[in-house]
């Protein structure tokens, strides 16, 4: 088993915990600079505590195999706001919040993120169309799915 599948599987272990049940992982990146990324969230939002404690958990498998601590540094986080969602749970975590979508034909669309499942999302957002004189609004849904999106990102709101 390489460091990564290694990893996976501590990880696993300790999403049984009850205080980490609704943990995942997002990604795991290994860099040719001696660095590991492990990026993990969680449905109710991931805090610097539970990431110290998957850190922790982790750290088992350098103390107890010095070759890994000589040959990594492991760096546990949370994705952070701006990088862009990958899973679904991510989605649906985020339902409510403004949401910028490129799409995989290049066409993009920023709105409310009102509903997300394991298929796909419902965009909301104002479109504005003139007609003569008069500019007319419209509410628009958006349906995408998963499949259509090449990445999708928050968009804060200042």
């Amino acid at each position: 088993m390489n460091v990564k599948e290694t990893i996976q599987k501590l990880l696993l272990e300790k999403f049984q915990e009850p205080d980490f049940q609704d943990c995942y992982i997002v990604e795991l990146k290994e860099f040719v600079g001696k660095r590991i990324e492990v990026y993990v969230d969680s449905d109710t939002g991931l805090d610097i505590r539970k990431c110290q404690q998957i850190n922790r958990h982790l750290g088992i498998l350098w103390e107890t195999n010095p070759a890994i601590g000589e040959k990594y540094d492991l760096e546990v986080s949370s994705p952070g706001i701006s990088r862009p969602l990958q899973m679904p749970r991510q989605y649906i975590k985020n339902v409510g919040r403004n949401l910028k979508v490129l799409k995989k034909d290049g066409s993009e669309s920023v709105g409310l993120l009102k509903a997300a499942s394991n298929d796909g999302i419902v965009l909301e957002y104002l479109t504005k169309t003139k007609e003569g004189k008069k500019t007319i609004k419209n509410i628009v849904e958006e349906n995408i799915d998963y499949n259509n999106i090449q990445t999708a990102t928050i968009k804060l709101a200042f």
